[in-house]
């Protein structure tokens, strides 16, 4: 037999994921540059991130870099499943991108492609997100570490 409180801490969950559907998740965020040495080529980072739905094409942190101001995701095609975006860079046609999400019940992935204009540069960014908790606190979106 359920107790009162899980039966209450149940409804806070299904309140809270209709108003605010972000999900804690530990994420882990891979960089790949394949035209520079291979000590340089790659990077990773882990952290903690309550994420939703809607936030996914700004999940990308390379699109805070200098190089990349001025871009923005577009989302293009969407199913329950998966995301599709294209990259729309203001001022630079030749920047161009596109990301991809696969949503899974406890992992989500999702692989930004960025080819920079003028310098023939290519970079990507995957990011990968188990899910450690479905029922943020009311209004949680930041990263914890």
């Amino acid at each position: 037999m359920q107790s009162i409180w899980h039966i209450c801490v149940l409804a806070a969950c299904a309140a809270s994921a209709a108003s605010n559907p972000a999900r804690l998740y530990e994420i882990t965020i891979e960089t790949g540059m394949p035209h520079l040495e291979e000590n340089l080529r790659y990077a990773i980072t882990r952290s903690r991130q309550f994420l939703a739905r809607n936030d996914l094409g700004s999940a990308f942190p390379i699109l805070d870099h200098p190089s990349l101001a001025g871009c923005k995701l577009r989302e293009q095609q969407h199913a329950e499943d998966m995301l599709l975006y294209v990259l729309v860079c203001e001022g630079s046609a030749e920047t161009t991108g596109t990301a991809r999400w696969q949503l899974g019940e406890r992992v989500i992935r999702g692989t930004l492609d960025v080819k920079l204009g003028g310098k023939n540069m290519t970079l990507y960014q995957r990011v990968t997100g188990t899910l450690i908790d479905g029922c943020p606190p009311a209004g949680a979106s930041e990263s914890s570490g």
